[in-house]
């Protein structure tokens, strides 16, 4: 018999909703766009021909719908990977378990995850309201401290090189590629390079205000890798979580990002608004 999963494990509302997400299993389409901001979630589900169902809680809004034919799903996840945690097992869990039995289903169902966020530019070729696919997630936090993971041996090369390379700066990076299908659906004439995701806005992402920050040098630290052929690109605060989490449960994801700030000109675009509509509107043609 199959192990029943503990109710303080798997958090159900007395509705048959999942806990923080508040949404039951036939909520959710297997293709989900996760955005950062809620605010985001009506500017990505406008563009649907039919909107079936809206629910929200906190910070986590939910609509979904449909294009033409096909179902969506976009969830607004808050910001970073302390949240992605609880948004990609809660999407699992509706996925792949049935609440009533307290079990995993025999079948396990693969979800297509696409994060459509916002990031800055660390390096010359990635310009300020550009748009980047991520080729890679490098996690500067801890969550994967906290789970077993199943890379691929270049992935296992990839990040024990990033480790030795920044292990006198205190840091223990994890490194999760992108879902191959999806980057050469999605994203095969968009550049293409390794997220870094920080676990902060400010110092962890080397920005300087008040505090002082005790890496003084981390965007130099992280551009100056020599990772051939592929290269650091970006800061953010999700991607990463999102990459690893969906390996370590069966999922695909893809992070695509709005390229707002170039982080070597201390510049921030005039007009990011723009820039994110032209990354949904592209995704989504590609989507239908």
């Amino acid at each position: 018999m199959e192990k029943t999963i503990a109710a303080s494990d798997l958090i159900i509302n007395a509705d048959g909703s999942i806990y923080h997400l508040n949404l039951k299993p036939e909520d959710i389409a297997d293709t989900i766009i996760t955005v950062g901001d809620q605010e985001r979630v009506p500017e990505v589900s406008k563009y649907f021909d039919k909107i079936e169902l809206k629910k929200g809680k906190r910070e986590f809004i939910t609509h979904t719908g449909y294009i033409g034919k096909k179902r969506i799903t976009v969830i607004s996840t808050g910001i970073g990977t302390d949240n992605i945690d609880i948004v990609l097992n809660e999407l699992d869990a509706l996925a792949n378990i049935d609440f009533e039995q307290r079990q995993i289903n025999q079948n396990h169902k693969t979800l297509q995850i696409i994060r459509l966020g916002t990031s800055g530019s660390i390096n010359k070729d990635i310009e300020m309201g550009s748009i980047l696919a991520s080729s890679h997630g490098l996690g500067l936090d801890s969550l994967m401290h906290y789970y077993e993971r199943n890379l691929n041996d270049e992935d296992k090369v990839l990040e024990q090189q990033i480790q030795s390379s920044l292990q006198d700066l205190g840091l223990s990076p994890y490194l999760t590629s992108a879902s191959a299908s999806l980057l050469n659906t999605l994203a095969v004439d968009i550049p293409k390079g390794i997220t870094v995701t920080a676990p902060g806005f400010y110092a962890p992402q080397g920005r300087k205000v008040r505090a002082k920050n005790k890496i003084n040098n981390l965007i130099e630290r992280l551009t100056s890798l020599d990772l051939n052929p592929y290269q650091i690109t970006n800061l953010e605060m999700e991607t990463a979580g999102i990459y690893a989490l969906a390996n370590a449960l069966g999922h695909e994801a893809i992070s695509i990002n709005a390229i707002l700030a170039s982080r070597l000109n201390f510049e921030f675009a005039n007009n990011p608004t723009l820039i994110v509509e032209n990354m949904l509107k592209k995704v989504l043609e590609k989507l239908a």
